[in-house]
């Protein structure tokens, strides 16, 4: 696997905890301050990793459909336990994506926005009402690897983004053809 594409897993799965979450919506301010409560902020957001929703409408071709964001960040109210009606789409810059790829991936979320659909919601939340929401956001993230040229096409854009910085990457183990065996000798 390559460095850039454990980056990108790495990310992707650290941002996947509700509060590490809040940690990437400080670094853009005005996505920041739509978390309902900070002092309860596990229950304020649910963060869902390559989020699927179904289609209400019977006569689509499809009624479970991946969105095409890397993650779905929905605010709740914590007293009430219900949405908020507030989402942020966050699409993490990957491995080797252009810029018209990348935006590619967030016009295809907004024709699928544009459906009735209802989340299927990780089992934790799964008695919380996963209608649509209202207000949709979308949140750009690009990396160490990012080029230059998708950075100032977000910023002329005028599109929301946040340099990322990466965690530390857990490096997989090493495979039995990395590992040194020692000889074999028959006449031991």
């Amino acid at each position: 696997m390559s460095t850039h594409q454990l980056q990108y897993d790495t990310l992707l799965s650290h941002y996947s905890n509700p509060l590490k979450a809040i940690g990437l919506l400080r670094e853009y301010r005005p996505y920041f301050e739509l978390i309902p409560s900070l002092r309860r902020p596990s229950d304020s957001l649910i963060a869902i990793p390559l989020p699927v929703v179904k289609y209400t409408s019977s006569n689509l071709s499809q009624s479970h459909v991946q969105m095409q964001c890397d993650l779905a960040l929905i605010m709740c109210d914590p007293d009430w336990k219900v949405k908020t009606g507030r989402e942020i789409f966050v699409f993490i810059h990957r491995p080797n994506e252009d810029y018209s790829a990348l935006l590619q991936r967030w016009r295809q979320v907004e024709v699928a926005l544009g459906e009735e659909y209802y989340w299927l919601l990780p089992w934790k939340h799964r008695s919380i009402i996963s209608d649509r929401g209202e207000y949709h956001y979308p949140l750009f993230v690009t990396l160490d690897y990012s080029p230059t040229r998708i950075i100032k096409g977000l910023e002329g854009a005028s599109l929301p983004h946040v340099r990322a910085l990466t965690p530390e990457i857990e490096t997989p183990p090493d495979t039995e053809e990395n590992q040194e065996d020692p000889i074999y000798d028959p006449t031991q």
